[in-house]
């Protein structure tokens, strides 16, 4: 090994192979799994945000409403207690994506977006959730000269689209925000995405659906779906619940609707925890207003701060397991882990004798169109909202919002929407969607190698509507 990856590989000899988040003494304890029948009005099946925000909102909707939960395991205890804590207004993974597949729609997605982000600020304050909630912001930073071209490009297309909030920064003016010698420019999301501690909010919503009525059992997985008289039943490992609707909140495991199992694949994806700053180690980087980063290469960093001064660190490997499978073997990769610490040094090389106190992994239900599809079955009596993609903090409380509309029956503003209304394209049997993955995978890694320029590869995937982003 270099000398250069011992000093990597010694920066993690004390890294526990475990979220940060999760390791938390405060960590509430798993409510009991169900042991024979439940009768409900809406069964919600998944405990991860979508779900929690699926109960939560069914029962705000309508207090008198009989709402039972269901998790395989312990609430929060996948994605949502493993991301990065980035909670952002955008429904469609940023405002390129969007215009790129629903121009007619964006001004709409924007609104309604920001709607969402506020209601789940609300929220936080309204159910007294404790989970660092910070609306900081976002600023993607550009670590080459066409990043910071292409930024300036986005800036001037959403000015011209009437789109506020955005502030484009240079060279000094990041660097005044947060100090690497990497930045070389940045586009600043000042009201449109906050910070917040994932694991709390996902606990906090746990407690709020309880105290509104709602019954959670934990460790008790929905194994099969079928209708049942009027409504539908789903066993469980050692009962079955019986409920007049369903909505679907399992995201990157197989969906109980099967057809919907081929618009979706897991991305494993791996993050590290600093050791909490000195104030000398504060005071060489700066952040002093905590926003999230992110830099702008295809295969790209996420970064923030956390309320005790630590560094989350995390992305830029995505790794597609053949064969699409979610498995616990997936979630830790040392190799990664080494990459990520090399990567974290070069961005601050003046924290070089920092350690990471934590280093995880966890898969994302990716779809080909980077942000979630709808949809009904069962003749409209089960929803569900999948493909989040990495940005589901905040787009599952629209979700949620989406899944109860759609179990109405009742058209609103959601369900209008080209988004809601079409699906992603599905991706092809293996071993097609493997060589696939891997191809683009290389190709986008060539595209930052070579000043973002897309080879025929990528501009055939652009043209179809599909891609692959880490």
């Amino acid at each position: 090994m270099a000398p250069a990856a011992m000093t990597f590989a010694s920066s993690l000899s004390d890294a526990q192979p475990v979220s940060y988040w999760l390791d938390d003494p405060a960590k509430p304890g798993a409510l009991p799994a169900l042991t024979g029948d439940e009768h409900c009005d809406l069964l919600v099946v998944g405990g991860g945000y979508s779900g929690l925000w699926t109960a939560l909102l069914a029962k705000e909707r309508d207090p008198g409403r009989n709402v039972v939960l269901i998790e395989g395991r312990e609430v929060g205890w996948a994605a949502s207690g493993r991301n990065g804590g980035f909670c952002a207004a955008s429904l469609t993974h940023g405002l390129g994506n969007g215009l790129a597949r629903w121009p007619g729609d964006m001004a709409k997605l924007e609104e309604l977006g920001g709607r969402n982000l506020d209601a789940i600020e609300a929220a936080v304050a309204t159910y007294s959730i404790d989970c660092d909630f910070e609306r900081t912001g976002e600023i993607d930073v550009a670590t080459e000269p066409h990043q910071a071209e292409e930024l300036r490009e986005m800036y001037e297309e959403a000015t011209q689209l009437g789109f506020t909030g955005l502030e484009l920064l240079d060279q000094d003016a990041v660097r005044a925000e947060v100090n690497s010698p990497t930045f070389l420019g940045g586009l600043w999301d000042r009201r449109g995405v906050a910070m917040l501690h994932p694991a709390k909010l996902a606990w906090g919503l746990k407690q709020a659906c309880l105290d509104l009525g709602v019954r959670i059992y934990e460790n008790t997985s929905g194994q099969q779906l079928a209708a049942s008289g009027p409504g539908m039943a789903v066993r469980t490992p050692y009962g079955r619940v019986f409920a007049r609707q369903v909505a679907l909140g399992t995201n990157v495991f197989p969906s109980l609707v099967k057809r919907v199992r081929a618009y979706t694949v897991p991305v494993y994806d791996y993050a590290l925890m600093t050791e909490p700053l000195s104030p000398e180690q504060l005071a060489a980087i700066g952040w002093k207003r905590r926003q999230g980063l992110g830099d702008s290469a295809n295969q790209f960093h996420y970064f923030r701060i956390t309320a005790d001064h630590r560094i989350l660190w995390g992305g830029y490997d995505a790794i597609y397991p053949y064969g699409g499978r979610v498995s616990a073997e997936m979630d830790h990769r040392p190799e990664t882990y080494l990459k990520l610490a090399g990567h974290f040094f070069r961005c601050f090389p003046q924290l070089e004798g920092l350690r990471f106190s934590h280093a995880w992994g966890g898969a994302i239900d990716t779809c080909s169109r980077f942000s979630a599809f709808f949809g009904t079955a069962h003749g409209g009596k089960v929803a569900y909202a999948a493909g989040y993609t990495g940005l589901g903090v905040g787009a599952t409380r629209f979700g949620a919002d989406v899944m109860l509309d759609l179990l109405s029956g009742q058209p609103t503003e959601r369900t209008e929407l080209e988004m809601v209304r079409s699906k992603p394209l599905p991706f092809p049997p293996e071993p097609v969607a493997w060589a696939g993955i891997g191809l683009t995978k290389w190709a986008l890694a060539r595209a930052d190698a070579n000043g973002g320029r897309r080879n025929v590869w990528l501009k055939a995937m652009d043209r179809l509507g599909l891609g692959f982003d880490s």
